[in-house]
């Protein structure tokens, strides 16, 4: 089956603002974003491309764009079920305020429990974005042959969400899971199982020097953080 290159989009102004942007509109990319953007076309040149699916938000948008003007006649695909996480009531709120919220513990060590107030569950997150991969994993292999690679240009929980399927691990082990902004995710999917080939690259390995998140030792970054400084 297709090989699905995941690609979060490049850090955004809600990023480095501590942020939780959810699907509020108007999020762009930063301009370090914009220049991991611009970099991506060079990182990916050896990789022949079938297409360009995306989340319909702008950062994602904006992602993927010096992608297909690098290579004119890319086909480009919106999917509405790898946008962002519906945060609901939290969405715009600051990271620094939410970490005090009762919820946040749930989200940190029961993400399958969690659903946030006004908005969805980790779980129905996972499980529409996991059904999108299948439905483009038929569709481009159809389209294109089993040895056909595709990029998909998503956010942070929804990628961590799904490389928690492909390697079979139970929901709540997926904030043990790190992808940072433009980073690059790969899965080959076959008959019988997916094969993790690349996780969170960075093609910099500055992304590994120690840090601390967010929100303070041993907690995860909701919504996928802004990475290394």
């Amino acid at each position: 089956m297709a090989t699905l290159i995941l690609v979060r989009h490049g850090r955004s102004t809600a990023n480095t603002s501590g942020v939780l942007a959810g699907r509020t509109p108007g999020v762009a990319l930063d301009e370090r974003g914009a220049a991991q953007a611009a970099e991506l076309p060079g990182r990916l040149a050896g990789v022949p491309l079938a297409a360009v699916v995306t989340s319909p938000l702008q950062r994602c948008r904006e992602t993927v764009r010096p992608l297909l003007d690098a290579r004119p006649g890319l086909p480009l695909h919106a999917e509405e079920r790898i946008s962002e996480c519906d945060y609901g009531d939290w969405s715009g709120r600051k990271l620094a305020e939410l970490m005090d919220e009762p919820l946040m513990q749930v989200v940190q060590a029961h993400a399958s429990a969690a659903a946030f107030p006004g908005g969805e569950s980790l779980r129905a997150m996972q499980a529409r974005a996991v059904d999108a991969v299948r439905d483009w994993n038929a569709r481009i292999e159809a389209e294109h042959g089993e040895d056909a690679v595709y990029v998909m240009c998503s956010h942070g929980d929804i990628i961590k969400a799904l490389v928690a399927d492909a390697l079979g691990l139970h929901l709540d082990l997926f904030q043990r899971i790190q992808v940072d902004p433009c980073s690059v995710t790969a899965i080959r999917y076959t008959r019988l199982r997916p094969f993790l080939l690349r996780l969170g690259d960075t093609g910099d390995l500055a992304a590994l020097a120690p840090r601390e998140p967010a929100g303070g030792a041993g907690e995860a970054e909701v919504g996928g953080g802004a990475g290394a400084p």
